[in-house]
């Protein structure tokens, strides 16, 4: 690996060294109070990412495309378009002039392994075995007919949103398989026309000047060519009762995705990442190539104890040694936030700070070897908001129950908090979702005034990581800290050395840093206005749930 050297987001060749921020665009902010997010409403909030406020270098989008909405956007009619929803194609291109302006990336969200049930590609394969869009998706004959006279599905294949995995279209008088919703049948990649027809889509974006792109669910892509049954195995839900085998993570599927890489890397500094459908970290390390990087769920799953992120860190170095690349984020548009989901498994016997464990989580992602991946509002603590059934906009959360646990993802989608009073600077109208009640106090207006809010530590920290070459694509090395719940790790490059030090319990910890790591540290940025400094006998005391970050030159 290269030295790595301080770069400017415009000018960076490969920008992993840079922190990506995902908005979910429904949500971000609504430009003309129809109670929507859109594109407009996130150019007005581009301030919000100047290099003095939240220097971040990348804006990953969820999906922008014609949607009938069934899945929020993951059920796509055309993926070359912007659905009206959210603004016109005059506000896309706008948009990308102005994050280019300022220096900023942009991510777009693929939806590639499967389209909406009205995409004019299904309309066509639905009513026609003939024509060129006929073998667009996978479609197959019944094994049989029951005593009824019912068809029986080709294969055991289920969908992970619950269900059977198959609809019968009794006018074509075959199966398609759905993965997720009966609305998102399945694209056949094994067809040459439909990787063709993506990869046009592909170039189309990268003309209007797309810098990346976020690939949904992608080791699904291609399916085994015979469709065989997957195995049978114990499980909690039907999904889980299969070893899926046959329909994830297919021999040939390196080749397709290099075809993809091939095409983004036709224009120098682009990238992508990938999402792992299912999979740990060694199947995101073995996907993983240069500026391909792939997300890695062990932290994200992982409760805020320092022996799980010890043990989650661990395995992603294993799995990814020196010359790979991870990805580091504790949240997404999918899983619950993180200020809600840590402060919930600090266990019975403590009542968890949220704020300060909302600080140090942000440590964690910052300060990890690895690209950092920001989900809006995670800057100022947001929590998960409770949604009564009848507003439930996710729609497997209608049909959880004891064999399909779900999480109910409008509670992580909810509106950015912008300021106190209606509608918390979101919109005039009437929000698609409910704001969270601590939103009057929770807010980036309200915390840009308070030197110890969340989003006065990330702005501290984003500001150091900017400055640092050894946080953006140095070395990692962990270390033991001597003291119970903390852990500790060493980043390095150049002349630039620092030891993070991260305490999980919501007690004072005291580390001998000289112990653990030498003399000469001092504290350079942390959780705290003012981080816990290092005594004159080595001894470091870190306040409950505090994390730092201390430097040492070593040149």
């Amino acid at each position: 690996m290269t030295e790595p050297r301080p770069v400017t987001p415009a000018a960076a060749p490969d920008w992993r060294d840079g922190v990506v921020y995902q908005i979910y665009p429904r949500s971000f902010a609504d430009s003309d109070g129809d109670g929507t997010g859109d594109l407009r409403g996130i150019l007005e909030h581009l301030d919000h990412f100047a290099p003095e406020s939240l220097p971040i270098d990348a804006i990953w989008l969820s999906p922008i495309y014609p949607s009938p909405g069934r899945d929020l956007g993951y059920d796509v009619t055309d993926h070359t378009a912007v659905d009206p929803l959210l603004g016109t194609e005059a506000d896309f291109d706008r948009f990308v002039a102005e994050a280019h302006e300022r220096g900023l990336k942009v991510v777009l969200d693929l939806v590639m392994n499967h389209t909406s049930d009205e995409h004019a590609w299904f309309l066509a394969s639905k009513a026609s075995r003939t024509g060129p869009y006929a073998d667009y998706y996978l479609w197959r004959d019944p094994k049989g007919f029951d005593g009824d006279g019912n068809p029986i599905p080709p294969n055991n294949w289920v969908s992970f949103f619950g269900g059977p995995g198959w609809e019968w279209v009794p006018e074509r008088g075959q199966f398609y398989y759905h993965t997720f919703l009966v609305g998102q049948p399945e694209l056949n990649w094994r067809n040459p026309a439909v990787e063709a027809a993506q990869w046009d889509m592909v170039r189309g974006w990268l003309a209007r000047g797309v810098d990346g792109f976020r690939l949904d669910v992608f080791n699904a892509f291609l399916k085994d060519r015979d469709l065989r049954d997957n195995p049978v195995i114990e499980g909690h839900s039907p999904w889980n009762r299969l070893e899926h085998r046959y329909d994830l993570d297919q021999a040939d599927f390196g080749d397709l995705i290099e075809r993809f890489r091939a095409i983004v890397d036709e224009q120098p500094g682009r990238m992508s990442v990938g999402e792992l459908f299912s999979g740990g970290s060694e199947s995101a390390a073995r996907y993983t190539r240069g500026r391909h990087i792939v997300f890695d769920w062990s932290l994200m799953e992982s409760p805020w104890t320092a022996d799980a992120f010890g043990t989650g860190i661990d395995l992603r170095e294993r799995a990814y040694g020196p010359d790979l690349w991870p990805t580091v984020a504790l949240s997404n548009h999918d899983r619950e936030r993180q200020a809600t989901r840590l402060s919930a498994s600090v266990g019975r016997d403590r009542e968890p700070d949220r704020t300060a464990i909302a600080k140090a989580a942000a440590v964690v992602v910052l300060a990890l070897r690895g690209s950092p991946f920001l989900y809006y509002g995670e800057e100022i603590g947001m929590v998960d908001v409770d949604i009564p059934r009848d507003e439930i906009v996710d729609p497997p959360a209608l049909r959880a129950g004891p064999d399909f646990p779900w999480y109910d993802r409008s509670r992580c989608r909810t509106p950015m908090q912008w300021r106190p009073g209606s509608g918390a600077g979101f919109s005039t109208g009437r929000p698609w979702l409910r704001l969270a009640p601590d939103a009057d106090a929770r807010n980036v207006a309200t915390e840009a005034a308070d030197p110890d809010s969340v989003l006065a530590a990330y702005r501290r920290l984003l500001a150091f990581r900017r400055e640092s070459p050894a946080l953006q694509r140095g070395t990692m090395e962990r270390l033991a800290s001597g003291a119970p719940d903390v852990l500790a790790w060493t980043r390095g490059a150049g002349d630039e050395r620092l030891l993070v030090l991260v305490n999980f319990v919501g007690e004072t910890r005291r580390v001998d840093v000289r112990a653990a790591a030498g003399d000469g540290w001092t504290a350079r940025v942390g959780t705290q206005r003012e981080p816990a400094a290092v005594a004159a006998d080595g001894v470091l005391t870190l306040r409950p749930d505090e994390a730092v970050i201390l430097g040492r030159a070593t040149g």
